[in-house]
């Protein structure tokens, strides 16, 4: 496998978890996959940045939020 090629991994979500990533992902007009990867890629350049493992700087979606 080339290193300019995405790993293809699978990935359960709850349905209430998609549906929130969905509409997050609209908003941003971006696709699920999308949106996921932006998410994940910010978490690690944070984490990088700052050795948080979750960024303050990354809003949660309202429904999800567990405060």
């Amino acid at each position: 496998m080339g290193e300019d090629k995405k790993k293809q991994i699978p990935l359960r979500l709850s349905p209430k978890l998609y549906a929130a990533i969905a509409a997050w992902a609209e908003d941003d007009f971006r696709s699920v996959n999308g949106q996921i990867e932006y998410l994940l890629t910010e978490c690690v350049r944070q984490r990088k940045k700052n050795g948080k493992y979750v960024s303050d700087e990354i809003d949660v979606p309202p429904e999800l939020d567990i405060k």
